[in-house]
């Protein structure tokens, strides 16, 4: 595996588009209206956390067009050294994965493509070490996992396709917590028992974790009973405000994609 050329921690992320509020959503009605200013300045605060904590930035060129191009973690899913470029299993999303290679080859990553008729969400994509489950729904297709296998399989990864009907995607249901305990919130994941360690939180947005570092987790703002679980486990939580956000199902895992040499 060649690793890239830069050795920091690195996000990606992408700036919210003025028709953020006209974005897809799925299980959940479209009620609350979205205040774009205010999604502006969440979005420039938590990308404000990642900066405290040592993290660079890169940060893609806006998609005004693109309601949904905010949500970066859908397009694109690092394992190691290699990026690979998704293909949304939304029509109004496609658009978004347009040259978005570029930035990722001059970081020095390898780039391989989903094609069709596969489909692949990020959203649907949860690494927990070299083990990587893929929920398989409404926005990611059979084909879209296979390809993706035969992506990351020779580098050493398990790839485990978990059905799923509850929710948006994989990780609108179950996250990872730095030690690889897979947590969830129960009533919207399938089946528990696919993953190895698991625990249940007591908030759907609890089960919503960003890993800043072994010690340290970013979560939104309205998961007090879930922040004091973990807090009694050792973690430090970083909280967020991510409420214009969740109006459109998103959390705090789809604002961006964390770009490190390790899977």
């Amino acid at each position: 595996m060649t690793a890239p050329a830069h050795d920091r921690r690195t996000i990606l992320v992408r700036p919210p588009s003025p028709l953020l509020a006209d974005g897809e959503v799925t299980h959940i009605e479209r009620a609350a209206a979205v205040d774009i200013k205010l999604a502006l300045q969440q979005w420039q605060d938590y990308i404000e956390v990642f900066r405290r904590h040592g993290w660079d930035v890169v940060e893609l060129p806006a998609l005004p067009d693109h309601p949904d191009g905010v949500f970066v973690e859908d397009v694109v899913v690092m394992f190691g050294d290699l990026a690979v470029i998704t293909r949304p299993g939304t029509a109004s999303r496609l658009g978004e994965i347009d040259g978005i290679d570029t930035p990722l080859t001059d970081l020095g990553y390898r780039v391989e493509r989903v094609e069709q008729p596969g489909t692949l969400d990020g959203g649907d994509v949860l690494k927990v070490g070299t083990t990587i489950y893929i929920g398989l729904g409404g926005r990611t297709n059979v084909e879209g996992i296979e390809q993706f296998r035969s992506f990351v399989e020779p580098m050493g990864a398990t790839v485990i396709a978990v059905p799923m009907t509850k929710a948006l995607h994989l990780k609108s249901a179950v996250t990872a917590l730095p030690d690889g305990t897979v947590i969830g919130f129960d009533p919207i994941v399938d089946d528990s028992a696919v993953f190895g360690a698991y625990l249940g939180v007591p908030e759907e947005p609890g089960a919503h974790v960003v890993e800043i570092d072994d010690d340290t987790v970013v979560m939104t703002a309205r998961t007090p009973l879930t922040r004091a679980l973990f807090e009694a486990r050792g973690l430090t939580v970083v909280v967020t405000d991510i409420s214009e956000f969740e109006k459109l199902e998103g959390c705090v895992t789809c604002l961006s994609v964390r770009l490190r040499t390790n899977p």
